[in-house]
């Protein structure tokens, strides 16, 4: 699967995917990164990309014409991608949403900066626009990475035990059971006695117990909305 990042800031992303499980997968072929930046683009003869608002207001934003060149170039050379944008405004972005990516050849990411991008471009381009959550960043790089991650990790032979898929939070719209590793007790606490007695059936029955007061406590809207699919 291709991933492709249109940001101002390539650099910022690159080193995020050099290392562990996604740098694994891209050395082995499963994800394939590159980028477009829309500096490339501009015919302004400083490269710029940025202009003031129309109507007055503070800061910069994204000009049209470096974004709109650029993506239709990848338009051109990849007319199966689908365009997503990153923004405060967006559709937030869901477990379910990187299950349905995962389906996908060619995943574009599109970064703002500034104060945002031109809205014409978003109109234009956009194929989906999501937020990662209720908060506002400098850049849209990390959101980007963020789904990018959340959509590789689905992808056959990325993750090195594909079981691990089965029992993550919201696979099922329930948060994941706790769990913990040795030694039996630390900190004046103990594992629960039946998780060191090798009986698979009743550890699978404590940890379905203990994801569902998970989610109750952590995530009551989840917690319901299960409920209600019983």
């Amino acid at each position: 699967m291709r991933f492709t990042f249109v940001t101002l800031f390539p650099q910022i992303v690159e080193g995020y995917f050099g290392a562990s499980i996604l740098g694994r997968a891209l050395e082995a072929g499963y994800l394939e990164i590159d980028f477009l930046n829309p500096r490339d683009y501009s015919k302004n003869r400083y490269r710029k990309v940025d202009d003031a608002m129309v109507g007055g207001g503070a800061g910069m934003l994204m000009s049209p014409q470096p974004l709109d060149d650029a993506l239709k170039s990848l338009r051109g050379d990849s007319p199966q991608a689908r365009i997503l944008f990153l923004s405060p405004v967006g559709k937030p972005f869901r477990q379910q949403d990187a299950k349905r990516l995962a389906g996908e050849k060619h995943l574009v990411l599109v970064a703002g900066r500034y104060e945002g991008i031109d809205e014409r471009i978003v109109e234009l381009h956009a194929d989906e626009i999501f937020s990662v959550g209720d908060a506002v960043l400098t850049g849209g790089e990390l959101p980007a990475m963020m789904i990018c991650d959340a959509v590789s990790r689905l992808l056959p032979g990325v993750l090195g035990n594909a079981d691990s898929l089965s029992v993550e939070s919201f696979g099922e719209e329930l948060l994941e059971a706790p769990s913990f590793t040795k030694p039996d007790e630390f900190g004046g606490r103990r594992v629960i006695s039946e998780f060191l007695k090798g009986n698979h059936s009743k550890i699978a029955a404590i940890k379905n117990r203990m994801a569902w007061s998970k989610t109750k406590y952590f995530r009551p809207d989840l917690y319901l909305r299960a409920k209600a699919k019983q």
